[in-house]
């Protein structure tokens, strides 16, 4: 009998690993029976590939079927103990991060701003807290010198979809090992951060050493969102790269 699957995602990553798990399904012997996205542009792929499946979209975390797994990439909303029971076997989070460092939004700005040299993306088991269950797989990799926030994140979706593709046959077979993230955190400093604090970063006074507002440009400086900005004569005035 084929195994149950519930997608929960967005944005481009989303999409690339819906598309993915569609195009593997008879292989694998499994089936998506409903998806969860965002009825906004980073959502739109992901809804039309699953009206074009035929795929039931779900209108709330409260339709969520029974099923074995869900699966969930870049999506918006923290589900609470009874969403996850709806998942017989397992609930799994695609994180663009290396766990337990840097838990939650903005983890790419925050590699940068503390100097990081290491980087990487990590499944784990989805539990209440944000970013706090077992860990299924990571992929590690080196940050390039001098790094801009779009080039991290633009590595961090290559790697999260290569770790998606090679795990997927191990997590339908159920042939993986969980490693509690508290056996890791004497080893690995943890971290929790949350949407709004990009704001205060994004502001740059001018007295600032040159080394940091450099830094501070090249963490926050992403294309789509408002760019990094300093104040004079209390206006906001925008910097360009």
């Amino acid at each position: 009998m084929s195994l149950k699957i519930v997608y929960l995602g967005a944005k481009a990553i989303g999409t690339k690993c819906f598309r993915f798990l569609l195009e593997n399904a008879m292989d694998l012997n499994y089936n998506v029976c409903a998806v969860r996205s965002r009825e906004t542009e980073a959502g739109k792929d992901i809804l039309r590939l699953a009206e074009k499946q035929q795929i039931p979209v779900l209108k709330s975390l409260e339709d969520i079927p029974e099923c074995d797994i869900i699966f969930s990439v870049q999506h918006h909303e923290l589900l609470k103990e009874r969403h996850l029971q709806k998942a017989g076997e397992i609930a799994l989070n695609l994180h663009l991060a290396p766990l337990p460092e840097y838990r939650g939004c903005n983890q790419f700005t925050f590699a940068i701003l503390e100097n990081a040299v290491e980087f990487g993306v990590t499944i784990h088991e989805m539990d209440t807290r944000i970013d706090h269950g077992a860990i299924l797989a990571e992929s590690r990799f080196p940050v390039p010198e001098n790094c801009w926030v779009k080039t991290l994140y633009d590595l961090s979706e290559d790697k999260a979809l290569k770790l998606f593709q090679d795990t997927l046959p191990d997590i339908i077979t159920g042939n993986y090992v969980l490693k509690p993230q508290h056996e890791l955190e004497s080893l690995r400093p943890s971290q929790l951060h949350f949407r709004e604090e990009i704001e205060d970063i994004k502001e740059i006074p001018l007295h600032l050493p040159a080394e940091e507002i450099g830094r501070r440009l090249r963490a926050t400086m992403m294309p789509g969102f408002e760019p990094p900005y300093c104040r004079v004569g209390g206006q906001k005035v925008y910097f360009t790269k």
